[in-house]
């Protein structure tokens, strides 16, 4: 993790500016808002079919490729959500250090 007190202000809008984007990237990607559940469940559902086929026709190499894929499918929801939750935490310290330097300058512009 940079850290944040020692970048310059430039370098902090510009940090911003790129996770903004990755933001709206996201939202519109297949794993953002409704639809990321949706292939989240899709996952779910692929792993209990996999299981259902083992229980009922017994083991079968046929019965293990929509648990691996359901596998699959979770993990890389899991995988984008992680990484929201994470974006989402250093865009927040990066606006509230932007915040604090901007009161910051508005002290010193009120001092003089």
């Amino acid at each position: 993790m940079t850290n944040l007190k020692k970048m310059t202000d430039e370098e902090l809008t510009s940090v911003r500016d790129e996770v903004e984007a990755w933001f709206t990237r996201h939202a519109q990607s297949m794993w953002g808002g409704r639809k990321g559940y949706a292939v989240g469940l899709l996952g779910v559902f692929g792993i209990s079919t996999g299981v259902v086929f083992l229980l009922f026709d017994g083991f079968q190499p046929g019965s293990l490729v929509p648990i691996l894929l359901g596998g699959i499918v979770c993990f890389m929801w899991y995988k984008v959500k992680q990484q929201h939750k994470n974006n989402n935490n250093f865009l927040e310290e990066v606006k509230e250090e932007i915040a604090r330097r901007i009161k910051k300058a508005e002290k010193a512009a009120a001092k003089k």
